[in-house]
């Protein structure tokens, strides 16, 4: 990751789950720790998306189609998988469909699970989630951002 913004939303999210592992707490605290932390790992996606495409568009695209892309960035949240590839597949159906072939499997799977129990969370339901599956979850989202960002990077 090379994005000095990610790095260092990245850097504060690993920080995290480092203070978490070396606390010794009981298991519900265990698990309230993992319900935040999977809210915290969405909101990290969801804003690494935003800022990778919309540095893409600045970087090649006037000013005023930079500042288009960028206002309709705002509007995407809560991404699963097929969120980011369909807004993907508006910059290029190639990187669209490099993304689907690379993130078939379990890194769609987990992507699509900190968003479905990041809703469920938001919405006072009950979740499963445990540190260790939140942390498996952020390391598939990482890869994600990673591809995205390599993506962007090739194509200017």
């Amino acid at each position: 990751m090379n994005n000095i913004e990610l790095v260092r939303k990245k850097q504060h999210i690993d920080d995290l789950f480092k203070k978490i592992e070396v606390v010794s707490m009981d298991l519900k605290l265990h698990s309230e720790w993992a319900k935040y932390l999977c809210i915290v790992v969405s909101g990290f996606l969801e804003n690494s998306v935003r800022i990778l495409y919309s540095k893409y568009a600045r970087d090649t695209s006037s000013p005023s189609v930079a500042n288009f892309v960028e206002a309709k960035l705002k509007d995407f949240q809560n991404p699963k998988m097929q969120k980011i590839l369909d807004l993907a597949g508006l910059f290029s159906q190639k990187w669209k469909e490099e993304l689907n072939r690379d993130t078939e499997g379990e890194i769609k799977d987990a992507v699509d699970s900190i968003a479905n129990n990041r809703n469920r969370i938001a919405h006072g339901g009950d979740v499963g989630i445990t540190y260790i599956q939140i942390k498996e979850y952020y390391e598939k989202a990482l890869e994600v951002v990673e591809l995205i960002e390599k993506q962007c990077k090739c194509n200017q």
